[in-house]
Formats: structure tokens, sequence, C-alpha cells
């Protein structure tokens, strides 16, 4: 069963990032005026920080003396801070799940017919949006109709057309912008320790910043360098399914995201030439010793191979990763040795 669940532990209650200045002033002055809309769908990439301006937003709602962000020092700031607030809902997969279903979906309609207790706002958050299965989107419904006064629903989605096309349309969709490289690259050179590490992950993740912090931690960097071994070890002749052997206790989602990522450097790269094109610029000689080996139409096929099976890995619907890890390599390796 998926868990609705009080608030989550926070270590301190945080702001919007520096590139999402523009839509949070929108927040404000929509919030100051009484015609923020009851439902907010928060869209956007993994890593571009839903995540984070969704923490502001329900952080100043639930603020009893808010400024343009949560004064920080309130009991209801406090409480949030300590990891428990009254009047917060949170809805997700329960850990190990993929889907939201049904039954946190009833305690979320519960939860929205009671009085708040600290009598500010109710806020429910439903992360990923996308999760919900059709049942428990439907039972959403109702409550998104007729929420109540002072009740906000924040809705996150990396790809919200995922969503039931009846919840889109009773929430406002924000779309989170990808940053321009300035306001982004400062952030994460005080996070990684300096301009040039910042601008190598910048460009590895495509323009994420968040996405940027988690690739440049070490066990992402450990991955992504043993498989730059893996790929190197197929150009030389080496068994594709005793690599993947190797490879038995990484997720194959985060493998294969990384494979999507080379197989699209590749195509840039063939149907270029430009090197600096490419966002992993390190794995040149590998990409130009594949793209000698193969037509950028075998390229093609490949990442709609990887796409499709992250998509039902991300679904739940493959019962074995390690045969499609086996068999997504075994492609790699033939198209490496042609």
């Amino acid at each position: 069963m998926a868990v609705a669940t009080p608030d989550a532990p926070s270590p301190e209650l945080p702001g919007p990032l520096p590139w999402q200045r523009p839509l949070w002033q929108r927040f404000l002055s929509l919030s100051g005026s009484g015609r923020l809309p009851h439902a907010l769908l928060l869209s956007g990439p993994h890593g571009v920080g839903k995540q984070q301006f969704a923490e502001a937003l329900i952080a100043r709602l639930l603020c009893l003396a808010p400024g343009e962000v949560a004064c920080g020092q309130c009991h209801a700031c406090r409480m949030l801070a300590a990891g428990y607030h009254p009047d917060l809902l949170r809805v997700s997969p329960e850990e190990g799940k993929r889907q939201i279903r049904i039954d946190p979906i009833r305690g979320v309609n519960a939860f929205v017919a009671q009085t708040a207790q600290q009598g500010g706002h109710r806020v429910i958050v439903i992360a990923p949006a996308e999760a919900m299965n059709v049942a428990a989107a439907n039972a959403l419904l109702k409550s998104l109709e007729e929420p109540g006064e002072k009740t906000q629903f924040v809705l996150l989605a990396d790809v919200p057309s995922r969503l039931l096309a009846t919840i889109r349309s009773r929430c406002q969709h924000w779309s989170l912008p990808q940053p321009q490289a300035e306001p982004s690259l400062g952030w994460l050179a005080e996070r990684l320790g300096g301009e040039e590490e910042a601008r190598f992950w910048w460009r590895v993740s495509g323009g994420l910043p968040l996405l940027a912090t988690e690739l440049a931690a070490p066990p992402a960097r450990a991955l992504r360098q043993q498989l730059h071994e893996t790929f190197d070890a197929l150009v030389r002749g080496a068994e594709p399914v005793a690599e993947a052997a190797r490879l038995d206790r990484q997720s194959t989602e985060a493998i294969l995201w990384y494979g999507i990522a080379w197989l699209e450097d590749l195509i840039r790269l063939g149907l270029s030439g430009d090197g600096e094109r490419v966002r992993n610029a390190d794995l040149l000689p590998l990409y130009r010793q594949a793209v000698k080996n193969a037509r950028v139409r075998d390229w093609f096929r490949l990442l709609d191979y990887a796409r499709e099976q992250r998509r039902l890995l991300a679904a739940g619907g493959n019962p074995n990763p390690q045969l499609v890890l086996e068999a997504w390599l075994v492609r790699w390796s033939a198209l490496l040795r042609s």
C-alpha cells in the first residue's frame, strides 16, 4: 500500500533556488492577492529543482508569520523543521513500490474534510503524481473539485502527460524551466568545490543542477567509471554477459540512464561530427571508435530499445532487470565490434 504520512524530517526550511526567482515571485503575488489556485501541478525534468521549490512553497504556506519566505521561527515552522506538522500530508509510493494506490488517496479525502489544526492552510503533497494508478487518480477528483477553504494541493510530476487528463484539468500547471548556465553554475561551484567541477557535471547532466549534484556524488561517479571501463572492455572484445554479471549489484535503471545519455551523445557526434556538442567530453575517444563501427540508424535503434526497457522497468513491467542488462550489452557489443 502506498504511504500517506505527516511530513518527513527536514533539517531546515528551504527557500527557492536562484534560477527559480521569477516563478517564486509569481507565487508570492498570487498568494498575497488571494488568487493562488487550490491545486498546483509542478512539472519539469528530474534535477531541475521541483522538490526544492515545492518545499519552499509548503513552508511559506504553513508559516504563521511569512515574509518573502517562511520565517523559520514560529511554532508552525519549528514543527515543520522538526519533521511533523498536523496540517501537512504527503502521499508517495510505499518504499519498494512504484504505484500510489487508492487507500492513501482515501486518506487524503478524509484529511481534506478536517479542520486545519493550526488555523491556517492544509497542504497535500503528491509526488510523483504520475505514480497514481487509475483508481487512485479517480478517487482524488472529488477533493480536487471541492477542496474546502485554505486547502492547497501540490502535485509534482516529471512527466505530467502520464497523469489523467481529468487530474491535469483541475490543476494549474507550472512548468519549471531548465535554468541558464549563469545562475546554476555559481550554485553548483559552491557545492562541488570549484568552477571546473561545476562546469563538467553541469554539462554531463544536460544543464540540470540538482541532477549534476547527484551525478557528482561518489556512488554515481563510481558507477560512471565502472561503465566507462565496461564499454572500453567491450571494444576490446570482452564477453557482454560476463560484463553484465560484474554490474549485477548496480541499478539497471541507472545503468540504462547513462547508456541513453551516451547514445544521445553518439548520435549527436555521428550526425554533426562536432565533439563540442556532446555532454560527456571525456568519453570522446570511445564515441569516435563507436561512430566508426556502426551507422547512426543502428544507434537510434539501440536508443529506442534502451528507452523502452527503462520505461518498462520504471513501470514495474519487467520481472528480470539482469536479463535486460545482458541483452542491452550484447546489442552494444555487436555494434562496437561491427
